[in-house]
């Protein structure tokens, strides 16, 4: 029979799973309380949670979420560290990523999207993807572009009669 600790805290993981887009497991052992705390600051910045969670709790809730566990068994062990991404799931994980390059850790072990298991050169992708604001402001750009074009080409012929109408007043000598 599972302890009231332990019961509470698989509601609360169950809870953050089945809101997150997106859930990655990282080991951080070795990294000091103050660089854990700085790499929770600029996940939560980036709109993520990163919490240590229990293994055999974090399995269990995975189970119970559809996951296939036992793809990912090798990668529940040791010291981890989840990332729960809630909103955005590039922004938080390349949080995470610059953190490690930083100082080598932490190190990503395995991700999931949902229910799908990604590979680590899934993840690695989804870490270089641009942002979602990022995208947002390419697609502003792209679409502001052919406008801006056509006020260049029209305002052109106004533009070259009044270059002509000045040539014009300095070669006759008058002032403009």
């Amino acid at each position: 029979m599972p302890n009231s600790k332990n019961q509470a805290a698989v509601a609360v993981l169950r809870k953050q799973v089945e809101s997150a887009k997106g859930l990655f497991l990282a080991d951080y052992s070795g990294l000091n309380l103050k660089a854990q705390r700085q790499l929770r600051r600029k996940v939560r910045e980036a709109g993520g949670e990163l919490i240590v969670t229990k293994n055999t709790l974090l399995k269990l809730v995975l189970k119970d979420n559809n996951v296939d566990v036992d793809k990912i068994a090798k990668e529940l062990e040791g010291q981890n560290v989840t990332l729960f991404a809630n909103n955005d799931v590039v922004m938080p994980l390349k949080a995470l990523v610059e953190f490690a390059k930083e100082g080598d850790k932490p190190v990503l072990k395995a991700g999931l999207l949902g229910t799908e298991i990604l590979s680590m050169a899934k993840v690695k992708q989804l870490a270089s993807l641009p942002s979602k604001n990022e995208l947002i402001a390419q697609l502003l750009r792209t679409l502001n572009n052919p406008a801006r074009n056509l006020v260049s080409v029209l305002s052109a012929p106004v533009r070259d009669l009044v270059y002509a109408l000045s040539a014009i007043g300095k070669k006759k000598g008058a002032t403009v």
